[in-house]
């Protein structure tokens, strides 16, 4: 924020108020059992005050912080549910469910989902993406049993490693952007690392979590399960076109975008301009759940001669209280991460790190793993991360392979060490019905697994490629 007053502090000051607001966040909140969303507001203030912010721009900073945040969220989730409420209510779920099922079996159901999660999140963001899939997977665990925690940990593992690493997700791209990266190579050697990293950080230890949890229920967040008859569902093809449908949009943007900025189209280019409407995120997303209603509900019901009138309406209202609470909570997250931000406390361990004299990828994976941890957004750790580190890759010389390594490093820093700061923490744990306590012991864990597996990878790249 500019003209922030911000009175001086020691970083080791600041330190230690990061990790009590933390603590007493947690107490709040597993102890006393306060809202989330109390909870993070009242620690955010806290924290700003006794970090120095001063009183008049305190709740200036709360309120940036969480408009922000909802702003990027809200269209997300909203849109993101209504389609997920759609597929479900009409029967898509369990035709997709179904197909599956019969072609993986029930014994690779879990791996079924993960693999189908990680196509899915090649070009869709973690959270949309995800909220998408959720009504499958719901399906999939009713009609198979057991522990939900054994479909859904799979699947988040996909998207988490999609997002961190591989282009067009916004932390990888511009963390590219900033280091001069070749995209395309980055690409490559994103799914070189990312594959192994995917099924060993990610699909396996997301197994062997799962197997603590034996009684973790379905959550009915989308609406109490409904079994429709198999003559009213919707064909494979509808519900698939209404799920790609997005994923086409979004890459009808990126290549425009790419085209753009390497100048082999103009900016006024007709088909680059119509790219950024109908191409970004919140409106592919919305594009597909106003065609679902349409393939999915409005024509099968009128062609059985039934009333739609006000039931469309009810339909997405009932999609869409649930998540309000989610959003809020999400919203409440980021105005603590963007206090935490403009406490500093972030940059100052950043350029510590930096300036240890470390092997440039362990300096740049622990720079963006510092700014993770400091401000929970992975886009901006990223960024950050790969800013700073931008001069040395410079100033060193190194060939095109070794920086797309680096800059898988700073994505897979960027996933890792999630906790109460981060808004997917909340987003992704209230979605599965988590609790606080589970959302570290799951979404935490196998999200640092991915970023250190990823890392590693990485630096065995960087080396042979130096």
């Amino acid at each position: 924020m500019e003209d922030l007053v911000l009175a001086e502090r020691p970083v080791w000051l600041l330190l230690t108020i990061a990790v009590v607001a933390i603590a007493l966040l947690l107490v709040l909140i597993i102890k006393a059992r306060l809202h989330a969303f109390f909870s993070l507001l009242i620690i955010a203030v806290a924290t700003g005050l006794a970090a120095g912010i001063g009183v008049g721009d305190v709740i200036d900073v709360v309120i940036d912080g969480f408009s922000s945040t909802v702003g990027t969220v809200a269209l997300l989730v909203g849109f993101g549910a209504v389609l997920g409420r759609l597929v479900e209510v009409t029967g898509g779920a369990q035709v997709l469910a179904d197909k599956m099922l019969d072609t993986f079996g029930e014994k690779r159901a879990p791996l079924a989902l993960a693999v189908a999660s990680l196509f899915y999140a090649f070009p869709i963001f973690l959270d949309a993406g995800f909220i998408v899939m959720l009504p499958v997977i719901y399906t999939v665990a009713r009609r198979l049993g057991g522990s939900f925690m054994l479909y859904v940990l799979p699947s988040i593992a996909s998207f988490m490693t999609m997002h961190a690493l591989l282009p067009p997700h916004p932390g990888p791209t511009a963390a590219a952007t900033v280091m001069g990266a070749d995209i395309g190579l980055v690409v490559l050697i994103g799914l070189l690392i990312g594959l192994p990293t995917w099924y060993v950080g990610g699909y396996l230890v997301a197994r062997v979590i799962a197997r603590r949890f034996p009684d973790t229920p379905v959550p009915a967040l989308l609406g109490d399960p409904r079994d429709v008859p198999e003559e009213e569902r919707p064909g494979f093809g509808a519900i698939i076109l209404v799920l790609l449908l997005p994923l086409v949009l979004i890459f009808f943007n990126t290549g425009f975008s790419t085209l753009e900025a390497q100048g082999t189209v103009s900016a006024d280019n007709i088909a680059f301009q119509v790219s950024r409407l109908i191409g970004a995120t919140p409106v592919a997303l919305a594009l597909s759940a106003l065609l679902a209603m349409i393939l999915l509900y409005v024509i099968p019901r009128r062609r059985r001669g039934e009333k739609v009138g006000g039931l469309l309406e009810e339909l997405v209202d009932d999609a869409l209280a649930p998540v309000c609470s989610i959003i809020l909570i999400t919203g409440a997250g980021g105005a603590f991460g963007a206090i935490l931000t403009e406490t500093g406390i972030g940059n100052e361990v950043a350029d510590g790190l930096d300036a240890l004299g470390l092997p440039l990828i362990v300096a740049a994976y622990l720079v963006t793993m510092a700014m993770r941890i400091a401000q929970g957004s992975a886009t901006v750790a990223a960024t950050t991360g790969a800013s700073i580190m931008a001069p040395a890759i410079v100033a060193g010389d190194f060939g095109t392979i070794a920086v797309a390594a680096v800059v898988v490093a700073i994505g897979a820093a960027s996933i890792g060490w999630s906790h109460v700061n981060d808004s997917g923490f909340w987003l992704i744990g209230k979605f599965c019905g988590f609790d606080t306590v589970t959302t570290f012991k799951t979404w935490s864990v196998v999200g640092t697994t991915i970023s250190l597996v990823g890392f590693a990878l990485s630096a065995v790249v960087f080396v042979l490629a130096a």
